[in-house]
């Protein structure tokens, strides 16, 4: 991914002060970090007439595919290769829009303690980006970037083989934009519509997105004649997340056309006074079921198999019945954040002494989780391939045996009820599977029979007389001295 930045200037305003603007020397070639790869600052040109800074964005396939957004197994056959193989490391997408926000943070707020005339002031600006993905053609580039002050916008589609000119065009198009604008501005437009023209996100769409997206668009989004499109867009068609935005924008568009600040405007509710009760987040709700699970139960040895981030290890923490608090994890980073979360480095000697974190996977036996009270597979079945879940089966009801074991999973059936969440797909890009109810009784009847426990189901949220609740949960307790199986 590339894109560059040119302005023109004089022996009294340089062009080269291009580099105090977004902080980086021309005469040094930088390199920095992202979670998806290595972006590269650069300047092919600096002198004092004329001056470029070019942005690099090495894409790394398997971190994208990591930590990307992705829609679940099950898709069409080549669907793990596709993964890898795609335009994601050649054209702009919301890949580039997070590192113009890593790398040029203090241009995007207009921020320069050398030059605050210079970053506040209009600049000649030319900005190239060789291949943009645009879902609408060249056409909606325009609508786009015509309304936002550019003196030209250049949308040349790119042909899909030159050598086969009968092809006709590919849906990318080289996007040149030239006119007078602020550099905050022109950054802040790129940060918005790059992912808007791609019309797809690498990540998951959560509501701080809203906040996002009217930090980057105030002063040109609520007057923008593609207003709806772009808030649509950029919010992956979360249609909840969309409306808020559009109300947002449009208090904003009142309260600038009466000359008020939007708070004034926006006094209808007397906060001090609102005693409308919150909703409670399902996560909430899913660890304190399993909590109550864990005390009727009367557990005190407790292992949280998949425990991720640590969140439940740390409810588990705060009572004083849970005396050994077991968090295991494949992943070095989750613990290394659970860590974090603990604050295991300031835990006095006897808090200490009640929590563990270890590395390990859930697919082989483990001698370190035996003996224990319970265990806690929360959230954690459904990231497990199908044809690998018997091994998990086994390492857990067949040699670790612990007395309780409580499994929580999504009802798919229930899926419906998230208007967020498009039809079709799971919940979360790593979900190998999603189990309606009748399957996750009949996986857990059959694990139980198997490995000598029995079991009931709980339901975690609000029930829906329809469709059940949100989160399912099966409580298995031991019975039998021995499994009916030795092995999975």
């Amino acid at each position: 991914m590339f894109l560059t930045i040119s302005t023109t200037g004089t022996p009294e305003r340089p062009a080269t002060d291009l580099g105090f603007l977004l902080h980086k020397h021309p005469d040094n070639a930088q390199t920095f970090s992202t979670s998806h790869g290595t972006a590269h600052v650069l300047y092919p040109e600096a002198t004092a007439e004329r001056c470029t800074a070019a942005l690099l964005l090495e894409v790394d396939p398997v971190a994208l595919v990591r930590r990307g957004k992705g829609k679940g197994r099950g898709g069409a056959p080549d669907a793990a290769l596709a993964q890898y193989v795609n335009d994601r490391p050649y054209a702009a997408s919301s890949l580039l829009s997070v590192a113009l926000s890593t790398v040029f943070k203090s241009a995007l707020r207009g921020s320069c303690k050398a030059m605050p005339e210079r970053a506040a002031a209009p600049l000649p600006l030319r900005i190239e980006v060789p291949a943009l993905p645009a879902r609408g053609g060249a056409e909606l580039v325009g609508k786009l970037f015509g309304p936002l002050g550019w003196d030209t916008v250049t949308a040349e589609p790119v042909a899909l083989d030159t050598a086969f000119p009968e092809w006709g065009d590919s849906r990318y198009v080289r996007l040149v934009l030239e006119g007078e604008l602020r550099l905050a501005d022109a950054l802040n437009q790129l940060y918005v519509l790059l992912p808007v023209l791609d019309d797809a996100k690498h990540y998951w769409v959560a509501p701080d997105e809203v906040d996002k997206l009217l930090r980057a668009g105030d002063g040109w989004l609520a007057d923008h004649p593609e207003q709806k499109l772009i808030t649509s867009r950029y919010l992956s068609r979360r249609w909840g997340l969309t409306r808020e935005a559009m109300e947002r924008l449009e208090l904003v568009r009142l309260a600038e056309s009466d000359g008020l600040e939007v708070e004034d405007l926006d006094n209808a509710v007397d906060e001090t006074s609102d005693t409308e009760a919150k909703p409670v987040p399902l996560a909430e709700q899913r660890r304190e079921a399993i909590l109550t699970a864990l005390r009727a139960a009367d557990a005190s040895r407790v292992l949280d198999l998949g425990c991720g981030q640590g969140q439940l290890v740390q409810a588990l923490l705060k009572d004083v019945r849970f005396t050994d608090i077991i968090g295991v994890d494949v992943s070095v980073r989750a613990l290394t954040i659970a860590g974090r979360r603990l604050k295991l480095e300031r835990l006095g000697e006897r808090q200490a002494g009640r929590v563990k974190l270890l590395q390990g996977s859930l697919a082989y036996t483990d001698k370190r989780l035996t003996g224990y009270d319970a265990a806690v597979l929360s959230e954690v079945i459904e990231h497990v391939d199908l044809e690998r879940l018997p091994a998990l089966e086994y390492a857990v009801f067949g040699s670790a045996r612990p007395r309780t074991v409580l499994v929580t999973t999504p009802n798919v059936e229930y899926n419906v009820r998230w208007e967020s969440l498009p039809a079709g797909h799971v919940r979360h890009g790593d979900h190998r599977f999603e189990w309606t109810r009748e399957e996750f009784r009949t996986w857990a009847a059959r694990v139980a029979e198997r490995y000598g426990y029995g079991v009931e189901f709980t339901p975690v949220g609000p029930d829906d007389p329809e469709v059940g609740p949100p989160t399912q949960m099966a409580v298995f307790t031991l019975h039998t001295p021995t499994p009916k199986e030795d092995s999975a």
